[in-house]
């Protein structure tokens, strides 16, 4: 399962950034968050903690 942010929800608070064990989220150079998929190892935690529930699993 891949996991992404809505750019449209995401209201850039890094709660994710703060709780991915990998490292695998970061700013988009548009004040917004992105996963990146190689990084990523699907755990969840950032959408466990994402107060927009802007991460979703695809």
């Amino acid at each position: 399962m891949a996991y992404i942010i809505d750019p449209e929800k995401c209201t850039a608070c890094a709660t994710c950034v703060d709780q991915c064990p990998m490292e695998a989220i970061a700013e988009d150079g548009r004040g917004k968050y992105c996963i990146d998929p190689e990084l990523c190892t699907d755990c969840g935690s950032c959408a466990d903690v994402c107060p927009e529930e802007a991460i979703s699993g695809l």
